[in-house]
């Protein structure tokens, strides 16, 4: 892919002081903790490793916190713009991944406090404004939902 700078080459893995660079997202909504396994314009695997502290469990559910899927469904999204940021190098360049849609979401598995969450973001269409990715979020090898996302690159500084 090309970009500004001929030289760059896409990262395999950040952590998350890039992940900032390349997403606007803080908490208590930014929801992957590190991307790794990057095959530029290709697939990720982004890790959420959830803690009980998180704001939404507190009312998802007092007795028995669940991860609610919409935030799931968000962190797999946030998984595959970093992977678009680390592809295109567009780390502090004031560009952002919008989402604009959710198909074939499945719920399989609950997400608890103290798994890590593994985020297997696969492109399915890539390279140009539009990006569509596949989904699936794993728990210890436990598919616990899928989704295909849809996301727009545009401008984030009004530039």
């Amino acid at each position: 892919m090309a970009t500004e700078d001929s030289s760059y080459v896409p990262p395999t893995e950040v952590d998350i002081a890039m992940i900032k660079r390349l997403i606007p997202h803080r908490y208590p909504f930014l929801l992957v903790d590190k991307v790794k396994d990057i095959v530029a314009g290709e697939s990720c695997v982004g890790v959420k490793n959830v803690t009980s502290n998180e704001p939404h469990f507190e009312g998802h559910f007092p007795q028995e916190p669940v991860m609610p899927g919409v935030l799931i469904i968000e962190a797999m999204a946030q998984a595959a713009a970093v992977l678009v940021g680390a592809t295109l190098d567009l780390a502090d360049k004031g560009m952002g991944t919008y989402f604009m849609s959710i198909d074939k979401c499945r719920f399989r598995n609950k997400v608890v406090p103290g798994d890590v969450l593994e985020l297997h973001m696969k492109t399915l269409r890539g390279g140009g404004k539009i990006w569509k990715f596949e989904g699936r979020a794993i728990v210890n090898g436990v598919l616990c939902a899928e989704a295909e996302v849809m996301a727009m690159l545009n401008r984030t500084d009004n530039g």
